[in-house]
């Protein structure tokens, strides 16, 4: 039998991150992940790795990508607006093709907002982290194991496809504890980096690792090429968990934390005899927008339940391509929603 530890979200998150073969960390403390740098201040040395505090959230990316370059797993964590800092060097990872995860743990916004949960940094991981044309891998857990899981999972997704990677908890997952496993996880072999700039000893030709392409007509090709990439992850990589979507007429989309408010409202709909169902989008990019078209042959209605005044809910209706009604049931600033917020939702919806 399997053993089973009681951990918080920010701190198993981290330990799998070790498990999965990360030896630098990077980061800067700010509300609710501060966990997660704190438990790798004091596992870092102990595995011999290396935990660095930066003196800032710009330095501590710039860092990443420095040891990204020589070819290490790598990681940094924060909270929504210590992401708006990393941005920048978000966008140079993306440029240089350099793997890397980062965590955000959302928190209410704008500006510096508050530190209770959120979902507002939809739009900020899947279409403006950073300038330019890109797209990095987003993952949502909706539990603690999750975090362990889809941890692993970034890390591999990063390595395979040469691109940035974030897990985009909430403060809720953060520092709500339950019981994980990480039996059957662990990397030892990891995946050789024939591009990085470790050196050649001379033998091989050196390698560069640049964003800097003066030249405008291969900026392009290396654009096309990496969208070429990017159309290959929307077509294998498209993740999702559809819960009594078989007979659904009405179906909920939701992520992270608010999907499991969501099922309890599902439950109590349909023992009012209500035919819910939910789809629980696990990769944010890409969007899992093959269940929902698929869905919307006999659904009736879609609702997006999220955090926020209404971000993910763009991309229900461009996957179902507007061909049902769309509604959205919210709060925000680190507000919560209740399941019989929901559920009104649900009735409203199926009249």
């Amino acid at each position: 039998m399997s053993e089973k530890f009681l951990m918080k979200g920010n701190e198993s998150l981290a330990e799998a991150a070790i498990m999965a073969g990360c030896r630098h960390f990077f980061g800067y403390p700010i509300t609710p992940q501060t966990e997660l740098a704190a438990y790798m201040s004091k596992r870092m040395p102990k595995v011999g790795g290396t935990y660095l505090q930066a003196e800032s959230e710009i330095a501590a990316i710039n860092m990443v990508i420095g040891a990204s370059s020589a070819g290490k797993r790598v990681m940094t964590s924060s909270s929504s607006p210590g992401i708006s800092l990393k941005s920048e060097g978000i966008s140079y990872l993306a440029g240089m093709d350099l793997p890397a995860l980062i965590v955000n743990i959302q928190r209410g916004g704008p500006g510096l907002g508050g530190i209770q949960p959120a979902q507002s940094d939809y739009f900020q991981a899947t279409r403006a982290n950073g300038h330019g044309d890109f797209h990095i891998l987003v993952f949502s857990p909706s539990t603690v194991q999750e975090m362990v899981s889809l941890t692993f999972d970034a890390f591999d997704l990063a390595d395979l496809y040469r691109m940035p990677a974030m897990i985009l908890g909430d403060g809720i997952l953060g520092q709500m504890m339950e019981p994980v496993e990480f039996s059957g996880h662990g990397r030892t072999d990891l995946p050789p980096k024939d591009w990085a700039a470790t050196g050649t000893g001379g033998k091989r030709k050196r390698n560069i690792v640049n964003s800097l392409y003066l030249e405008p007509d291969v900026l392009e090709r290396m654009n096309f090429a990496r969208f070429e990439r990017y159309d290959t992850i929307k077509e294998k990589e498209q993740r999702c968990e559809e819960y009594l979507t078989e007979d659904a007429d009405v179906i909920v989309v939701a992520f992270g934390a608010s999907s499991r408010i969501a099922k309890n409202a599902i439950r109590e709909a349909r023992a009012r005899g209500i035919k819910a169902g939910l789809i629980r989008p696990i990769t944010l990019w890409p969007f899992p927008e093959k269940a929902l078209k698929n869905r919307a042959k006999t659904a009736k209605a879609f609702i997006s339940a999220e955090l926020s005044m209404g971000q993910m809910i763009d991309d229900v209706k461009l996957a179902i391509e507007c061909s049902r009604p769309v509604s959205l049931v919210n709060r925000t600033g680190g507000m919560v929603f209740s399941p019989a917020e929901i559920l009104a939702g649900i009735e409203r919806a199926q009249e």
